[in-house]
């Protein structure tokens, strides 16, 4: 699959989901393969700190379902990752998914690939929410194609964000241009 679209929200279907479908949409329009992942009902357990995974190459947990998630990051050429924003931050289930790459970072099995930050605040912090999904992609050596923000409490309401929304396809355009370089 070439573009990967993680949403962290405990919402299947809430602002964050649907802003990064937004990115989606427009790559799959251009004839690029998406794949989408939302976070929500999956259990992801949050990193031990045992250092484990340092010699096995892979987290040593696997009753969860952090696994099969990283084996799509790892397939993927652009990854769109969100989170809502949480006291001015991601929140903490994606905050647990991006600790448990620690395991993927030694021998930077995710470097090379491209990367967008999706936020989405209801007021503020979404500015804080980008740095730290940024943090997690420059560690890993993707390179970043930049970020999409916008507002939104209730499920839907990101979609009257009209800078966000024209933010996102503009986003999703770029990724169909790097991918597809004589689309027009």
């Amino acid at each position: 699959m070439k573009v990967l679209g993680i949403s962290g929200s405990m919402r299947k279907e809430g602002n964050t989901a649907q802003l990064i479908q937004v990115i989606l949409g427009q790559c799959r329009d251009a004839g690029i393969q998406t794949e989408f992942i939302s976070l929500a009902g999956k259990k992801i357990l949050p990193c031990l700190g045992c250092g484990k995974c340092i010699e096995k190459k892979w987290c040593i947990n696997e009753t969860d379902d952090w696994g099969g998630i990283a084996e799509k990051m790892l397939a993927c050429e652009v990854l769109v990752i969100g989170s809502p924003t949480y006291y001015y931050d991601v929140n903490g289930h994606l905050k647990n998914f991006i600790d448990r790459t620690y395991s993927l970072f030694h021998d930077r099995k995710l470097s090379g690939r491209k990367g967008i930050a999706v936020a989405v605040h209801a007021s503020a912090g979404a500015e804080r929410t980008v740095k730290t999904i940024e943090g997690f992609l420059n560690a890993h050596e993707f390179a970043s194609l930049g970020s999409v923000t916008g507002i939104g409490t209730d499920e839907g309401d990101i979609m009257n964000d009209a800078k966000a929304i024209a933010q996102a396809k503009k986003t999703g355009d770029k990724i169909v241009r790097l991918l597809l370089p004589h689309h027009d």
